[in-house]
């Protein structure tokens, strides 16, 4: 028999990566001898980092069955780091650098070079 906490604990870096991809966990429960997972991510991209995640706690994920969809309408924000630019942002939401673009006009930036450490982004969905 399935314990759902031996569970939840083993792909618990799932569910932080669902949420550090700004997407939304709606729920976890037990389906057979399986946990299922029902969440939404904000772009296709964060999807791919979400399955990153599942394939590391298990690249065999027979114990897991999941809905992870994509909702464009999740607002994410990213707060910039040292060393960030935004085309190195860019690629981590969106899989592509020369996306940069899409970021500097969601926040109003006349320069994109001109962005800080500290600096609360808005990252548009990727469509």
């Amino acid at each position: 028999m399935a314990d759902l906490n031996q569970l939840k604990q083993k792909y618990q870096p799932v569910l932080d990566a669902i949420q550090n991809q700004g997407g939304r966990v709606d729920s976890v429960d037990l389906q057979g001898e399986q946990i299922h997972i029902k969440a939404e991510v904000p772009s296709d991209a964060s999807k791919n980092h979400v399955w990153d995640a599942i394939k590391s706690v298990d690249p065999s994920y027979s114990d897991l069955k999941h809905e992870i969809t994509v909702d464009t309408s999740l607002v994410q924000t990213y707060t910039v780091q040292a060393g960030d630019n935004l085309s190195k942002i860019s690629k981590r939401f969106y899989g592509d650098p020369n996306k940069y673009l899409k970021i500097a006009q969601a926040n109003g930036l006349e320069d994109p070079d001109k962005i800080r450490v500290g600096m609360e982004l808005k990252i548009p969905p990727a469509a």
